[in-house]
C-alpha cells in the first residue's frame, strides 16, 4: 500500500484527509497520463454514491480530467460494480468510484479501476501519489481543442442494470423479496432488478439524503432486515453496503447469512454441477473455521489470502480460479464480473434456492461456525501497536490457551487508523475474554485513541 491508496482506494474523512484539492490532482493526474498512453484524448467514467460530499469530489475529478484533456463521462449515484462493469463494457481507459463503502458518511473515498474494470496497478498509483507530493514534473493544462468536456453518461448504469437482469436463469415470480439499500447506491437501483424479475420486492433505507448512508442500517446493522424480513413474511432479504460492493442475507426465518454462508452454498452448487474449475474457493484468513470444515465435509478445497478483496481477485485471476471472497459480503464471481458485486451476489443466492427448490435456511444449514467476536481499537500508529512486544506476547499467550480449539487473528485495517482483533473459539464467553485480554494490553501501552 502507498502513502494515500490502500486496499480500497484513498479513503478518509471528507475534506480533512481527503480534500477537494486531492480530488482535482487525481483528475488532473489521470487525464494527461492516459491521454499520454494512447496518444489522444483519454475516455474517464466516474461514478460516486449518496454522500454529501460525493458531488464535490465528482466535480473536482471532473474538473483536473477536463482540464488535462480528458473527457469525464458522469454516471452520477450508482454502485462500485457497475462503474467496474461500464469501464470495460464500453471501453473507458479508466474508471473512478467515489465512495467510502461501508464507512460512516463525513468519510469519503476515490477508488481508481483499470480498463478491465479491476482496481488500479500499484505502479499507476504510486504516479498519482508523486504527482499529489510535487515529486512528479508539473503537468501542462489543455488548451484550445485539446480541453476535455464532461458527458451525462446516466445510461450506462441502465446498461449495468440490462446486464445484471440477463445473468438471471430464472424468473423470481411468486418470491417475495426483502432489500436494504444502507441509503447508498443500491437504492437507484436493485429494487428495478428484482422487479423485472419478477419478485414481490419490499425495500427498507431507500431515501439518501447525503447524510444517512449506513447510519444504522445496511449490511453493517442487519438486525433492522432480519426484524423485516420476520415481521413481512418474506422468503429471503439481501442487505447491501454504502457502494453495494457487498452482500449479506437473511433466511426466512430471520437469521443472517454470512459471506463464508455464501461461498459454501454458490461452490457447492458449482461443484454439483461441474462449473467449479480448479475445485477451489478463495478466502482470506478472517473466514470462519466452520466454512473449512464445511468444505472439507463436500470435498472442496480452498486457499487463503490476507484480508481485502485486492488480494483475493489477485489470486482468483492468478490461478484461473472462479468464486472468492470475504465473511463480509464481498463476494467475487469472475465468470461476471472483476470486483464484488452484492445485487449480482443476492441473484446468485436467488438462483440456487430456485434451481435447488430450498430455502436459504437449508441451504445454509451445513455451515455451523464457531462463535466468532471482532473488536476494532482506533490507535495511533498501526505498525506500532501490532509490533509492540507486549502486545505480540499477549497474543501468543491467547494463542496458546485456544490450542486447537480456536484461533486468534490481529491485523491493521486496510482502509482505517484502526487493529482489528478476532477470536474464534468455543463459545462467545471465550471469545470475549480472550479478544479483551489482547485489547487492553493495547489500551495499557498507549496505543488507543478511542474505541470503535
Amino acid at each position: 500500500m502507498g502513502k494515500y491508496f490502500g486496499t480500497d482506494g484513498f479513503r478518509g474523512e471528507a475534506n480533512v484527509v481527503l480534500t477537494y484539492e486531492h480530488a482535482v490532482k487525481i483528475g488532473r493526474f489521470l487525464g494527461w497520463y492516459f491521454g499520454e498512453r494512447i496518444g489522444k484524448k483519454a475516455k474517464i467514467v466516474i461514478g460516486k454514491d449518496t454522500r454529501l460530499s460525493s458531488y464535490m469530489y465528482e466535480y473536482g475529478l471532473s474538473a483536473g480530467l477536463t482540464a488535462s484533456g480528458a473527457d469525464a463521462y458522469t454516471m452520477h449515484v450508482t454502485t462500485t460494480p457497475s462503474v467496474s462493469y461500464i469501464t470495460r463494457a464500453d471501453d473507458f481507459d479508466c474508471g473512478i468510484m467515489i465512495s467510502a463503502s461501508h464507512n460512516p458518511y463525513y468519510d469519503n473515498g476515490i477508488k481508481i479501476l483499470n480498463a478491465n474494470g479491476e482496481k488500479m496497478e500499484e505502479e499507476t498509483l504510486l504516479l498519482v501519489e508523486d504527482y499529489i507530493d510535487g515529486k512528479f514534473a508539473e503537468i501542462p493544462m489543455a488548451v484550445r481543442d485539446k480541453i476535455g468536456r464532461t458527458v451525462d453518461y446516466v445510461e450506462g448504469r441502465n446498461r449495468y442494470i440490462g446486464y445484471l437482469i440477463s445473468t438471471s436463469k430464472y424468473s423470481y415470480k411468486g418470491k417475495k423479496v426483502g432489500l436494504d439499500c444502507a441509503n447508498g447506491a443500491s437504492w437507484s437501483i436493485a429494487k428495478g432488478v428484482f422487479d423485472a424479475l419478477g419478485a414481490k420486492t419490499y425495500v427498507i433505507n431507500a431515501e439518501p439524503n447525503g447524510c444517512n448512508i449506513n447510519i444504522d442500517c445496511g449490511s453493517t446493522h442487519i438486525e433492522h432486515l432480519q426484524r423485516f424480513v420476520k415481521g413481512q413474511g418474506l422468503d429471503v432479504g439481501f442487505a447491501f453496503d454504502g457502494d453495494a460492493d457487498r452482500c449479506l442475507c437473511v433466511d426466512e426465518n430471520g437469521n443472517v447469512v454470512t459471506g463464508d454462508h455464501i461461498m459454501y452454498i454458490y461452490s457447492l452448487y458449482m461443484k454439483e454441477r461441474g462449473k467449479l474449475i480448479n475445485n477451489k474457493v478463495v478466502t482470506t484468513v478472517m473466514s470462519n473455521f466452520g466454512l473449512y470444515k464445511a468444505l472439507d465435509k463436500v470435498g472442496i478445497e480452498y486457499e487463503k489470502t490476507k484480508v481485502g478483496d485486492k488480494y483475493v481477485y489477485e489470486n482468483m485471476v492468478k490461478n484461473g480460479h472462479r468464486i472468492g471472497g470475504e465473511q463480509s459480503g464481498h463476494i467475487i464471481f469472475t465468470k461476471y464480473a472483476t470486483t464484488g458485486d452484492g445485487i449480482l451476489t443476492a441473484m446468485k443466492m436467488m438462483e440456487v434456492m430456485l434451481a435447488k427448490n430450498k430455502p436459504l435456511s437449508e441451504l445454509a444449514e451445513p455451515c455451523r461456525f464457531y462463535p466468532q467476536v471482532l473488536k476494532n481499537v482506533r490507535v495511533k500508529s498501526k505498525p506500532e501497536a501490532q509490533n509492540d512486544p507486549d502486545v505480540q506476547a499477549a497474543v501468543a499467550e491467547v494463542e496458546k490457551l485456544l490450542g486447537e480449539n480456536g484461533r486468534i487473528l490481529v491485523r491493521e485495517s486496510g482502509t482505517e487508523p484502526v487493529i482489528r482483533v478476532m477470536v474464534e473459539a468455543d463459545s462467545d464467553e471465550l471469545c470475549e475474554k480472550y479478544v479483551d485480554q489482547v485489547i487492553n494490553v493495547i489500551k495499557q501501552k498507549g496505543h488507543i485513541v478511542y474505541d470503535v
